[in-house]
Formats: C-alpha cells, structure tokens, sequence
C-alpha cells in the first residue's frame, strides 16, 4: 500500500476541510503521503515521523507537480527554500495528521455502514476475526482488518496493523463499493496516536487486555494506555458502543472511560457484574466447552478453539456483533463455527506419539504467559516452548520473555525472533538471562523447531512463539522466507519417518 489515491473526480481543499494559508482554494485530484506516489495536482502530506520529518520529500513532491502541501510549522520551516517560489497551495496544520485523515475521509466518502474497532495489547486479530466470522455465518457481507491484511469478503494487503489514513479510508471505501456492510478492524495503539482513525465512522469499539508492549514508542506505560483510550474518548460519538474486559484495573480503567464519555457499556470478564460473564471452561485436545452468561442468561457452546483465553476473544467479538444489531439467538449458533486465526494458537503438526505442535503469534511477556497457561488445560504431558525476542524493539521485554518461559513452560529453547539491525546473540543473551540456565539456546530457528519437536514425548506439546501467521525471517535489511508452521511440518514428518 503507498498511500495514493485513484479517482477521477477532483474536490478543493475546502471540501477537504482544509485551508491553505494564502486562502487559496485549487482542486485537488488525490491525496499523498508517500513523494513517489505523487501526481500532478495531488495534495502531498508531509508529516513529522520518529527518524524523519516529511518535509525533507517536499522538494521532490513540487517536482512531481503536487497542487497542495500539507504539514505542520516544523515541516513549513524546514522545507521554506523549496516553497518559496513555488505556486502552489501550502496547509500548516497544528496537527497534520488529524488533517489529512479528515481530508481522506471526506474525500472517498464511503465506508460499510457498520465498523467496529478493537484496541488491546492482545487478542486485537482474533477478535476482529471471531467479529467477521459471527457476521459472515449470519449473512453479512464482512471484512476484517489488521494484522492479517483484509480478510473476508474483501481482500488487500495491508502494511502495517492500522494503515495510514489514505489507504486506511481508500480500502473502507472499496470495500463498500465492493458490497460490503460489516468491518471489524484492529486499532494500534500507533494508529490511535497518530490519528490514524480520525474520520473513520465508527459505531462500537473494544478493549481486549492491557500489558507491556511497545514502549520502545510509548513514553511509559501511562501514555501506552492513554493511545488506546483514544479510542473510547476520541473516535467514539457519545452514545456508541464499548465492549471492554473489565478483568484487571485498567479494564476497570478504561470502563470508567467509556462510560464518562457517555458510551454504552458492555462488560466482559469472570467477575459478577460482568454483562458477557465467563462461568465455566472445560477443555480436552481439540477444543473446550464454555459456559457463559449473557445478561444473566446461563449459555453452553462448544468452540473448537485451544486457549482458555480464546473464550475472553470470543466473548468480545460476540459483544460488538450484539452492538451492531444482531440478535442474541442467531449470533450464539454461529459459535461453534469459529476457526482460529492463523498463527493464534494454531494446531500446524502432530507426531505419531500423539504429541502436539501449535504456533501463536505472542511476541509480549504477558501474551507469552497467556498462551502457555491457557495451553496447559489441553496438555497431559510437558510443554515445551521455542521462542526468542524482535531486533529494533522494546528491550525491556526481552528477559521478561524468558522469565515467562521459565515459569510456565517445561522445557525452554530459546532462539532468533527478527533480529533485524541488532546482534542476535546480544538479543538471545537478554531472553537467556530471564529463562534461566536450565535453558537451551540454539540461534537457527529453523534447528530449535527441529530440537522441540524431537524432545516431544506423547502426551507433550510444543508452543513455537512469537511470529506466529509471519512468513518471513528480518535479518538486516533482508526478509528471508521462514515460516513456523511450514518448519513444524517438515520436522515433524522428517523425525517420524515420513519424507
């Protein structure tokens, strides 16, 4: 995705929302935010990032012959030569980015009628996911959005969880000229900060957990929370739906938000006051029966999902589908047709011992605990865990990764994640030094699937962590093939006799 527009029509800045600082009024024939998208006539945002500042591609977006610039007093002042004695429209905005979303909004105009958004440290995917499924079984046309690209009854690629708003806004539209009345999409804490949803209707949001992640952005853990609150006392309209696990304070937290800004709330979680409230689970090794209420209403379902954590998900998305309209009975027997999201908690291989291999996505201490307590109920024998910690990210996390494995798993292997520009031993030593020294480090991937796999024993399973749907290894600059289940599968078969 790069960012550009395609239409024919053309609106001036004014019906963008928009006022150049001359007064000056052209028409604009798309929107921008990368320079190498930029067309004759496009408005080209350029907006303060972390390494650089946008402004630095003004110069090449004039040569493109862009109509319009936006961007905010450090942008204007660091590209004034270039602007100079140029005749085009320049926008300063206090903040640029919560201009252009408004801009893009209101240039592609449509969106489906209902979108929700989820927000969270975890369960984002699944519960986009679990909320598309619900509405594809009940015969809406649905997407979701996020991590996975665009899935459902539309499909594109997506680079980053939230996009910017320009392909953000262009891929709601396509998808609603394409038929489209459902869309479930993820909210990062990133996308929330940047403004990313600005102009996205959207009609209720969700709340999954709340634990370290993401303060290599994040100033702390307060203005992590703080991101994903935008969702509730920003994008949402007073009166609007909340669906918040109020298990945990900030849960609790984020309630109290919701409510104050006027939001209707349903809660989910194991206590007592939960609306959407976890009564009982019981797993064995396919799956696990729940019992839940559904305001005060006692409901049995079976889900062919491994994770007690998968009932919070399930609860969740059942939630917003209730928000957007559908009815209780029919939502309920759509159920027990949920699938896993790839690389959440996903069954890739299985030994002739009967042993177990699944993969999931958890990259975060707290996911990492999360997965391995909610994978016990379905193990009898050990568990056994192959994981390590991404290069160019949070390093505090790093042997707090290991201390999860330690503590919740039998056996530890420890190996590369994406190391990306850093030393992947430096990165392995941080998790080593948290799982401890009955860990084994081994830094080839590829070798530590292998060695899980050969250690399992029946009854045993094997947890492959951290880059879960991901088909590729970063290593530098470079993105070498890799995929966990794909390695699973060859070492399981190559260890029992099959190729």
């Amino acid at each position: 995705m790069t960012g550009e527009t395609v239409r024919q029509a053309t609106k001036t800045l004014a019906q963008l929302g928009l006022r150049a600082r001359d007064g000056r009024d052209p028409a604009i024939t798309g929107l921008s935010v990368d320079s190498r998208t930029v067309r004759p006539g496009h408005l080209f945002a350029a907006l303060p990032g972390s390494a650089m500042h946008g402004a630095e591609f003004i110069p090449y977006a004039l040569r493109m012959e862009a109509g319009a610039v936006l961007t905010d007093r450090a942008g204007a002042e660091q590209a004034a030569d270039a602007l100079a004695g140029w005749d085009g429209a320049v926008i300063v905005a206090e903040d640029p980015r919560a201009a252009l979303a408004g801009a893009a909004a209101l240039w592609f105009e449509t969106q489906p009628d209902h979108v929700v958004a989820v927000t969270g440290t975890s369960g984002k995917t699944s519960v986009a996911s679990f909320t598309r499924q619900i509405w594809q079984a009940l015969g809406h046309r649905a997407i979701s959005l996020g991590t996975m690209g665009v899935e459902g009854d539309h499909h594109a690629r997506l680079e980053h969880t939230t996009p910017e708003p320009v392909t953000l806004h262009r891929v709601l539209s396509e998808a609603a000229a394409a038929g489209v009345t459902h869309a479930a999409m993820e909210a990062s804490s990133h996308g929330l900060d940047q403004r990313r949803l600005d102009g996205v209707r959207v009609e209720a949001g969700a709340f999954t957990n709340f634990s370290q992640d993401h303060l290599d952005y994040h100033a702390g853990f307060d203005e992590y929370f703080a991101a994903k609150a935008l969702l509730f006392n920003h994008i949402l309209e007073e009166g609007e739906a909340a669906v918040i696990n109020v298990d945990g304070e900030r849960g609790r937290q984020m309630a109290d938000i919701a409510t104050d800004r006027g939001l209707a709330l349903t809660s989910v979680g194991r206590g007592e006051d939960a609306m959407l409230r976890i009564l009982g689970q019981r797993y064995d090794a396919t799956g696990q029966d729940l019992r839940f209420s559904l305001m005060g209403q006692a409901q049995m379902v079976r889900l062919p999902l491994i994770g007690g954590f998968q009932a919070e998900n399930v609860l969740m998305a059942l939630g917003l589908c209730l928000a957007t309209g559908d009815p209780a009975d029919a939502a309920l027997r759509t159920l027990p047709q949920l699938q896993t999201v790839r690389g959440r908690m996903q069954l890739v291989a299985q030994r002739d011992n009967g042993a177990a291999v699944f993969v999931d996505y958890a990259h975060k201490p707290g996911a990492v605990i999360a997965a391995l307590q909610s994978l016990r109920p379905h193990v009898m024998g050990r568990i056994v865990v192959v994981l390590g910690a991404g290069g160019d990210r949070d390093r505090g996390k790093r042997p707090l990764m290991g201390e999860a494995a330690r503590d919740f798993a039998d056996v530890v292997i420890v190996t590369d994640d994406n190391p990306r520009s850093e030393d992947p031993a430096a990165i392995r030593a941080a998790v080593m030094a948290g799982a401890g020294p009955e860990a084994t480090e081994v830094g080839d991937r590829a070798e530590a699937i292998l060695r899980g796999v050969d250690a399992l024993q029946p009854g045993d399973a094997l947890l492959i962590a951290g880059k879960g749907h991901e088909t590729g290894q970063i290593v530098g600059q470079d993105i070498y093939p890799f995929d966990d289940a794909e390695q699973a599968s060859v070492a399981v078969a190559a260890l029992d006799g099959k190729i």
